[in-house]
């Protein structure tokens, strides 16, 4: 298959699934119809790429469906200018999408091999305001926080208490919540100006659990 042909198929998945959806941010939009998921999953599965659902990535890990992705990123109501942090970099997908839409996106991910993987992806297609490094994403990225946004790709039991500590005032949190995957809700924490914390409830949702670091 030809990358015309790829393209194509992106922009119905949009077009289709997306866009038909609800999803109505013209600059997410525009970022998923411009990400070639194809690149972040198994060449084998690259006929799968543009269809609404998870894929299988190794590792034991899968690459979100589309449309949850776009729906997420349409959730944090990025501003360009901003810094994001991304936990759990899996494929790099997510982060891929959040790259044209702010200044830089800071990406943890605890599976060595996929922190790996995923940095020499977005390097290669050029996305120079990605930085993936390994870790825990317990720990967040004190160094670099605080965060206009924060955004979750696996489900903690409960939202950690120091991403909410590098969450800047005024920022917002889009994870998926619950102690197992039949028992997880799509949540979103706000954090007003005087550091007031604010959480909701969107739906429910389904992700890999979020894993801590060995001590």
């Amino acid at each position: 298959m030809t990358e015309d042909q790829y393209t194509g198929m992106r922009h119905r998945m949009v077009e289709t699934q997306i866009a038909a959806r609800g999803v109505s941010d013209p600059r997410v939009l525009a970022a998923m119809k411009k990400v070639p998921r194809h690149r972040f999953i198994p060449s084998s599965l690259w006929d799968q790429a543009y269809s609404d659902y998870p894929l299988p990535i190794g590792e034991d890990q899968t690459i979100s469906q589309p449309y949850i992705v776009a729906l997420m990123t349409q959730i944090l109501k990025i501003q360009p200018g901003e810094r994001v942090l991304e936990i759990g970099t899996g494929s790099g997908y997510q982060a891929a999408v959040l790259s044209p839409l702010v200044k830089h996106v800071y990406s943890i991910e605890i599976v060595p091999e996929l922190a790996r993987r995923s940095a020499e992806l977005l390097k290669t297609l050029g996305l120079a305001n990605v930085t993936v490094r390994q870790g825990d994403g317990y720990q967040g990225w004190p160094e670099e926080a605080p965060f206009e946004r924060i955004i979750l790709t696996a489900a903690p039991g409960e939202i950690p208490q120091t991403l909410i500590n590098q969450l800047k005032a005024g920022g917002k949190l889009v994870a998926p919540v619950g102690g197992t995957v039949l028992n997880q809700d799509l949540v979103v924490v706000e954090k007003s100006a005087d550091g007031k914390i604010r959480q909701r409830s969107i739906f429910p949702v389904r992700f890999v659990p979020m894993v801590r670091g060995k001590r």
